[in-house]
């Protein structure tokens, strides 16, 4: 069993998930931070290496003590759709500040931040903006830190697969932008080892570099289905980014937003690992057997 204790945060998410499980497999004593304890299995709850805590991370008073006898911090919290009304800027950036000013309190040794690849270039989105303004925080605290930036989650391939199960798959352009997306698992033995590595910042994805029309052809592959693909010229795109702000909510638009910049744009990370497949993800998926 390891001596340092971890606080994770955002460890209900997809890919806290798959943190928690690894650093309950490198025998971490591991503190979670979680809104609702009811969200946590409850085999996980009397793991003699876990300890959960009710708090919120967007609430700093929530927070108080939550790091103490804690030696690092790794922190999943982000919002992939915006929900309850929180915007990007106080839960990218805000409760991930938050989450840094009480662990700079307690003299935790190392934050790990799971940002995103390319975050210079998406700085001009809402999300992108709020992630790039605590990454700026995290390198200006003095602390020793990680900025794990992954390309994709195998998650965000779901969207493919469900284009294709309806018969048909959207793409912009020619269909040629690529990326390195990542499984949970394989991503999450990347974020563990950076609590015990020197490294500042890793761009890291999958190790298939597929564009979005490959992606496409391997889910209609997988259920079976003739290949329908329909391309779209990119003005529709760029028309969509110019217009939505003013005429959908801006709970709708901060996801399409995000989604769409990252459509028209090549996101391979250029550390490629992992033992996952999108294949067999897509086959797991279909099954109804991955979370």
């Amino acid at each position: 069993m390891k001596t340092e204790k971890i606080l994770l945060a955002g460890a209900t998410g997809y890919l806290g998930q798959y943190i928690l499980a690894e650093l309950l497999k490198k025998e971490y004593p591991t503190r979670i931070v979680v809104r609702n304890k009811s969200k946590i299995a409850p085999s996980l709850l009397t793991h003699p290496l876990l300890e959960v805590v009710e708090a919120e991370v967007t609430k700093a008073d929530t927070l108080q003590g939550v790091c103490e006898g804690i030696s690092g911090v790794i922190s999943a919290v982000g919002i992939t759709q915006q929900k309850d009304g929180l915007t990007y800027e106080q839960v990218d950036y805000g409760a991930n500040k938050n989450l840094l000013d009480e662990a700079m309190r307690c003299g935790v040794r190392k934050m790990v931040y799971i940002s995103v690849l390319n975050g210079d270039a998406i700085r001009h989105i809402g999300i992108g903006a709020a992630k790039e303004r605590f990454v700026e925080a995290l390198k200006g605290s003095g602390m020793s830190y990680c900025i794990v930036r992954p390309s994709a989650f195998y998650s965000d391939m779901g969207n493919f697969l469900k284009m294709a199960k309806e018969g048909k798959v959207r793409l912009f352009g020619k269909g040629q932008w690529a990326m390195n997306p990542i499984h949970g698992e394989d991503l999450a033995e990347v974020c563990v080892a950076q609590l015990a590595s020197a490294e500042r910042e890793m761009n890291v994805g999958g190790s298939e570099v597929l564009t979005q029309t490959e992606i496409a052809r391997l889910a209609f592959e997988v259920l079976g289905k003739p290949v329908k693909i329909s391309y779209l010229p990119d003005w529709v795109r760029r028309f969509i980014l110019k217009i939505g702000k003013y005429v959908m909510p801006r709970s709708a638009y901060g996801v399409v937003e995000f989604v769409l910049t990252i459509m028209g744009m090549d996101s391979v990370a250029p550390m490629q690992i992992g033992r996952h497949r999108l294949k067999a993800f897509f086959e797991e998926v279909a099954q109804g057997k991955s979370r």
